[in-house]
C-alpha cells in the first residue's frame, strides 16, 4: 500500500501548507522515488529489452502519481493549503530524450509493459541537451540547446559500466535509470540510459553547432546530430553502436545472473529493434558470444537469429538506413567483419543482390539485416504492412511470409485521458465507471450516449474549459492569445513534407484571401501548429518560415483576425501536446496516403473528442473502419494511386497548379507583396519553385479536395448535436489503440515472455 503525500511529510516534520511550489515539487520527487525503491521488479525466465534511439517520456511526476494510485490525493491535499498541483507540474524540465512519435511510441510502450507486468525494459541514451529547443526569430527557426537533467532529477545513478571498443579508442559507459512504474502495480520495469564521462559542454558553439569530431567529449550531447556532412554520420553511427554494444552487453551480463549459459541466451532475453537505429545490435551480440564467451559464429548466429525482432516504422526509402562500409572501418572495424560474414550466408542462400545486405555501391542495408536475421518484422499500422508485404518490401515477404506480422500502434490512454483530460475522464467514469483505465475497450459502453443531448452539452462545455485551460497555458508560456469561442484546428507532428503542414498552409491562405473577399465564416477558426524540422531539412524550415510569416501578416489584420487566427507553437513538446490536445475540434492528419507508418497523435485527438479529418493513410485507416466513416472526415487519393503514380513518375504538380484557380492563386501567393513584407525572400521563393516544380510528396493532388471538406467539416460544427454524435462514438471505439493491446499483442505472438 502506497504511503499517503501527507503522511510521508509529517514523518519528514513537514508542513504542506508552509513550503513553496519550488519545495512541494522535490518532496514528491523524492516520495515517488523513495515508494518506487521499494518495489520488485517485475520477472519473468525472457526479458524483453526494447532498444530505442528515442524516448519521447514527457513530465514524469503526474504519470507517477496516477500510475501509483495518489494523484486525486495529491491534488486534493495540495488544493486544501491553497496550492495547485499544474503549478508545481510547470517547475519539471521535461526529458529531452525524443523527437517525435517514434520516442513517444516507446514511452507509451515500456509504460505498458510495467502496466501488464511483462518483464520488459527499454534501452537508449542519455542525451544532455536532447533534440534542440527550437526558438522562433524573425519568423524562422532557431535551435538551442534543451539542457534538461538538474542536480535533482528522476535519474537513478547505478555502478553499471561496460566498455565499448571503438577503432582508435575505448569508451566506458555509465548507466542511469528511471523507474518505470505500471498502472496501480505493486513492480516495476526500468528505462535504461546509457551515458559517458567527460562530456564537455564548452564544445556547443552558436545555437547547437558543435565539434563533432571529438567523440570522447560529445557522443551523448545530442540526440540526431546534423548528419549533413560526413563528421555528422561518422558521430551517428559512433552513438549507435555506444547504445547497442552497452545494451548487448547487459543482457548477456543478466541472463548469466539469471542462470543462462549463453547458449541459452534466447531463453533468457528478446531484443525488439525499435526503427533501424539500433540495428547493430546484431552483429554485436554476434560479436560478444564469439569473442568472450566461446562461440562458434554458426552457433553465435543461429542463437541471435532467435532473439531478435524488428519493427519498421516507415515506407520512406531515406529513413531506412544505408551505411557506407568505409564509415563503419573508421568507427567500428570489429563489426565488418562480422556483417560481411552475414552477407555471405545471405548470399549463399539469396541470388537476389537486392536484398543482399551490403549493396554493390559498399552499402549496409541495415534494415535488411534486420529482416534476415530476426524472426519478426512488423509494421505499426494494418495499412502499412500490408504496403510493407506487397510493395516496400515484398520480395522480403515473398522469401518470408511467416515473419511479417501486423501490431498496430496504440497510446497510454490513462496518460491522455485521466491527466491530460480531467474533466473528461471524470465525466466518462460518471457515466461507466472506471473499468476502462485497465481495459480500454469498456469504452464502448459510451454508445450508449450517443444520442443523449444531456451528455452532448457536457461535452461542449468541457471542451470549453479545456480551451480556456490552454488559453490561459499559451498566454502564460508561449505568449499567445487564443479564442476561446474559435474552431480549434490542430496539426502537432514533426514537420516532414510527407506530412504535409504546407497543404494546411495553403489552405490557411484559400480562406485569408476567401475572408478578405468579404465571405466571412459563421464562427472563427483558430488555425494551430506545432512541431520541429530537423536543422539540416531546409524545405521543412521553409514550411515552418511561411506559417510564420502567414501568423504574423493574419494575427494583424483588422479585417482577417476577427475570423481567422494562426499560430505556430514553439517549442512542441509532450506538455504542449496534453494542453492542445484536450482543446482542439478538428485532428489534422493529412499526410500523403501510403506514406505515414501509422501516427499516434491521431489516437490521441480520437480519445480526446476531436474529429480526424485526414487521408485514408497509416492508423487513420482503422480508426475510420472503428469510428465509422461517417465520423470522421477523409479526402484524397487513396495509397493505391499514390504507390501508381510514383512507379510510372506519373504527377505533375504544375497541373494542379494550372487546373484550379484557388491552387494557383493560393500558391501564389506565397510570392505577394503582403508575404514578402513579412517573410524571406530566398525561403519563400524556395518554397514556392519547390511546390511548382517537384512536390515530391505531392500537396497539390490533394488541396482542392481538402479545402472542400474543411469547408464542409466547419459547416458541420455548427450543428451540434449531429457533431457531438461522432464526437461520442470517436471516444467510444478509441480503446484499440491502447498500448496495453498493443503490447499483449507483441508479447503473446513475438516475445513470449
Amino acid at each position: 500500500m502506497t504511503k499517503a503525500f501527507t503522511t510521508y511529510l509529517n514523518d519528514k516534520g513537514q508542513d504542506l501548507a508552509s513550503l513553496s511550489n519550488e519545495a512541494i515539487y522535490q518532496e514528491l520527487l523524492h516520495y515517488v522515488k523513495e515508494t518506487a525503491e521499494n518495489m520488485p521488479k517485475n520477472t519473468a525466465k525472457r526479458k524483453v529489452y526494447y532498444i530505442s534511439a528515442e524516448f519521447l517520456i514527457g513530465k514524469l511526476l503526474s504519470n507517477n502519481l496516477i500510475n501509483l494510485g495518489v494523484y486525486q490525493e495529491v491534488k486534493e491535499a495540495l488544493s486544501t493549503v491553497g496550492k495547485s498541483i499544474s503549478e508545481v507540474e510547470d517547475l519539471e524540465p521535461e526529458p529531452s530524450l525524443g523527437n517525435g512519435g517514434l520516442g513517444r511510441l516507446a514511452s507509451c510502450f515500456i509504460d505498458s509493459m510495467s502496466t501488464l507486468g511483462i518483464n520488459g525494459e527499454g534501452v537508449g541514451l542519455n542525451y544532455h541537451f536532447g533534440l534542440f529547443k527550437q526558438v522562433f526569430k524573425d519568423n524562422q527557426q532557431g535551435a538551442e540547446p534543451n539542457d534538461w537533467i538538474q542536480d535533482e532529477s528522476w535519474l537513478i545513478p547505478t555502478d553499471v559500466h561496460y566498455d565499448v571498443p571503438f577503432k582508435d579508442f575505448t569508451l566506458r559507459s555509465r548507466l542511469d535509470r528511471l523507474d518505470i512504474l505500471g498502472y496501480h502495480r505493486d513492480s516495476k520495469n526500468y528505462l535504461n540510459l546509457f551515458d559517458i564521462d567527460g562530456l564537455n559542454y564548452d564544445l556547443i558553439e552558436d545555437g547547437i553547432t558543435f565539434d563533432k569530431t571529438k567523440i570522447k567529449e560529445n557522443l551523448t550531447l545530442f540526440l540526431y546530430p546534423d548528419d549533413s556532412d560526413k563528421a555528422g554520420e561518422l558521430l551517428r553511427i559512433y552513438q549507435q553502436y555506444f547504445m547497442v554494444s552497452n545494451a548487448a552487453q547487459l543482457l548477456i551480463d543478466e541472463a548469466i545472473e539469471r542462470g543462462s549459459n549463453v547458449r541459452d541466451l534466447a531463453d533468457y532475453a528478446y531484443v525488439q529493434i525499435n526503427d533501424t537505429h539500433p540495428s547493430m545490435v546484431i552483429p554485436e551480440l554476434i560479436r560478444l558470444l564469439t569473442e568472450k564467451h566461446g562461440l562458434t559464429f554458426e552457433e553465435a548466429v543461429t542463437i541471435v537469429k532467435e532473439m531478435v525482432g524488428y519493427t519498421n516504422h516507415t515506407i520512406l526509402a531515406e529513413a531506412l538506413e544505408k551505411w557506407p562500409l568505409d564509415y563503419l572501418n573508421e568507427v567500428v572495424p570489429h563489426l565488418v567483419t562480422i556483417i560481411e560474414k552475414l552477407d555471405a550466408l545471405v548470399a549463399k542462400e539469396v541470388s537476389d543482390v537486392n536484398l543482399h545486405i551490403i549493396d554493390e555501391s559498399g552499402r549496409v542495408h541495415m534494415a535488411h539485416m534486420d529482416i534476415h536475421f530476426a524472426t519478426s518484422v512488423n509494421g505499426v499500422a494494418a495499412l502499412h504492412t500490408e504496403i510493407l508485404k506487397n510493395s516496400e518490401l515484398k520480395d522480403f515477404y515473398e522469401l518470408y511470409p511467416e515473419k511479417f506480422n501486423n501490431k498496430t500502434n496504440g497510446i497510454t490512454f490513462r496518460r491522455w485521458l485521466e491527466f491530460a483530460n480531467q474533466d473528461l475522464a471524470a465525466y466518462v467514469k460518471e457515466l461507466i465507471g472506471d473499468d476502462y483505465l485497465t481495459d480500454a475497450t469498456k469504452l464502448e459502453k459510451l454508445v450508449a450516449f450517443v444520442d443523449d443531448s444531456t451528455v452532448h452539452e457536457q461535452l461542449d462545455a468541457i471542451k470549453y474549459q479545456n480551451k480556456l485551460q490552454l488559453k490561459r497555458y499559451l498566454k502564460e508560456h508561449k505568449g499567445i492569445d487564443l479564442d476561446e469561442h474559435s474552431i480549434i484546428d490542430t496539426q502537432i507532428k514533426r514537420f516532414h513534407e510527407y506530412k504535409r503542414q504546407q497543404m494546411n498552409a495553403l489552405y490557411v491562405i484559400y480562406k485569408y484571401m476567401e475572408i478578405k473577399r468579404g465571405h466571412l465564416p459563421k464562427r472563427k477558426l483558430t488555425v494551430i501548429f506545432g512541431g520541429k524540422a530537423a536543422p539540416a531539412y531546409i524545405i521543412a524550415q521553409d514550411v515552418i518560415h511561411l506559417i510564420l510569416s502567414l501568423s504574423e501578416l493574419i494575427n494583424n489584420d483588422p479585417e482577417v483576425s476577427p475570423y481567422l487566427n494562426v499560430h505556430l507553437v514553439e517549442n512542441y513538446n509532450v506538455t504542449v501536446a496534453e494542453h492542445l490536445i484536450p482543446a482542439t475540434d478538428i485532428s489534422e492528419q493529412i499526410s500523403l496516403a501510403s506514406k505515414e507508418a501509422s501516427g499516434t497523435g491521431n489516437m490521441k485527438f480520437m480519445l480526446n473528442g476531436a474529429l480526424t479529418l485526414g487521408t485514408m493513410d497509416g492508423a487513420n485507416v482503422e480508426i475510420a473502419e472503428l469510428a465509422g466513416m461517417d465520423n470522421i472526415y477523409t479526402f484524397g487519393k487513396d495509397s493505391d494511386t499514390i504507390i501508381d503514380l510514383y512507379d510510372r513518375a506519373g504527377y505533375v504538380s504544375r497541373d494542379y497548379y494550372e487546373s484550379d484557380e484557388r491552387i494557383k492563386e493560393a500558391v501564389d501567393f506565397i510570392l505577394s507583396e503582403d508575404l514578402l513584407a513579412v517573410g524571406n525572400q530566398e525561403r519563400l521563393e524556395r518554397l514556392y519553385h519547390e511546390l511548382l516544380n517537384k512536390d515530391w510528396f505531392m500537396t497539390l493532388i490533394d488541396l482542392a479536395e481538402y479545402i472542400d471538406i474543411k469547408e464542409k467539416i466547419l459547416t458541420d460544427y455548427e450543428d451540434r448535436q449531429a457533431w457531438n454524435r461522432k464526437v461520442v462514438h470517436n471516444i467510444a471505439k478509441a480503446g484499440f489503440f491502447s498500448s496495453d493491446r498493443t503490447i499483449a499483442q507483441y508479447n503473446q505472438d513475438i516475445w513470449h515472455s
